[in-house]
């Protein structure tokens, strides 16, 4: 790559350049993420290739070189270029899972059948960490599906709608906007409200889930990380719906829209189809959050620092619906039907209000 090749808007990547280069391995790749982040996906599929092309193909040399290729490739997809097909064989040799991810995505891109795509791409997701843009990108392919795989089986028995339960968390000493929140949503008709602290949560925790669970609870680095393992546990088992303590409902019409919902699960999407967990409901025992469940374990235990979105926040519950999904394709559809709308929807549900803690206390984007 040269200079000139560069964005002439992307003054980020063209200052990194013209301080490192971009004839190694680490040069190539750090200018690669550089591109991607800005949006310059043609260019960052270059970058990319470039230090693919660099890496010695040794085993333990990272990034690895599946990786590298997998980026670069999925960087043309975006771009609207194709996929050369002795890439994404060179691709398959040296992860079969990544070259289905890419192979499935192409599918689905480029106007094909998205149930092949979908099962061409298959159970892909679990060589990423949660949270990852794989995840994103499968539900994006396996909402356009039909029938869709969040159906349920029609053999499923019956279930009672998503109870009319409201809850939410603050760990302690919860500053005046957020008490008034509380105080807003307990005086709900026909909803029953609870509004966990941190104490109360710990030892709920140990009653209802066991020692584990309140260690790991309390072992969180950020309060929004133990509020992401609170509220998988207590809606899975009680049913009902989960709101963050610094957002509230909008109006008496999104009231009626939860009090009425028949399906076993309802969930948001954001603008770019990541899950929203801080608005969500479902009836107990749910196969989403069983899932989240799964993921929430296996993160804290094998990932401590991943990235709180990734480890316990949206990306459990992404990857989850990507199961369910799976398993759809594969014969078991979810018992309860989940729905999943779009993130106009949840602006038509939801409103954040002024919240001065944000300013105060660390983010958890640090954390």
């Amino acid at each position: 790559m040269t200079l000139e090749s560069l964005p002439a808007t992307d003054h980020q990547a063209r200052e990194y350049f013209s301080q490192n280069g971009a004839d190694t391995l680490e040069t190539a790749f750090a200018l690669a993420n550089i591109l991607h982040t800005n949006r310059n996906v043609s260019e960052a599929a270059r970058a990319y290739y470039q230090a693919y092309e660099l890496h010695p193909k040794e085993p333990n040399r990272y990034p690895l070189p599946q990786t590298l290729l997998q980026a670069s490739l999925l960087c043309r997809l975006k771009s609207g270029q194709h996929i050369p097909a002795e890439d994404l064989l060179a691709l398959r040799s040296l992860n079969i899972p990544f070259a289905n991810y890419i192979d499935g995505t192409a599918q689905a891109w480029s106007g094909a059948d998205a149930h092949h795509a979908l099962n061409t791409i298959g159970n892909s997701y679990d060589e990423f960490h949660t949270g990852e843009e794989i995840d994103s990108i499968t539900l994006e392919i396996a909402r356009r599906v039909s029938p869709s795989p969040f159906e349920p089986s029609t053999t499923a028995e019956q279930y009672t709608r998503i109870p009319r339960k409201l809850f939410m968390y603050w760990d302690k000493n919860p500053p005046e906007e957020i008490q008034k929140n509380f105080e807003l949503h307990k005086n709900i008709p026909h909803f029953e409200s609870h509004f966990f602290n941190k104490e109360e949560a710990a030892e709920w925790l140990y009653q209802h889930y066991g020692i584990e669970a309140r260690s790991i609870f309390l072992s969180a680095r950020h309060p929004a990380e133990a509020a992401d393992f609170l509220r998988v546990h207590v809606i899975q088992l009680l049913g009902g719906w989960w709101m963050d303590a610094d957002i509230r409902v909008k109006d008496s019409s999104a009231l009626k829209f939860m009090a009425n919902r028949e399906a076993g699960a309802t969930f948001f999407l954001t603008h770019n189809n990541v899950v929203h967990n801080d608005f969500f409901g479902s009836v107990a025992n749910s196969d989403v959050l069983s899932d989240c469940l799964l993921s929430l374990y296996r993160n804290c235990y094998l990932h401590h620092g991943l990235f709180i979105a990734y480890k316990t926040g949206p990306g459990v519950f992404n990857r989850a619906l990507n199961r369910v999904a799976h398993r759809s394709l594969l014969g078991q559809p979810p018992a309860k039907k989940i729905e999943i709308f779009d993130h106009h929807a949840f602006n038509d549900m939801i409103e954040e209000f002024d919240t001065p803690y944000k300013h105060q206390l660390p983010s958890w984007y640090t954390a």
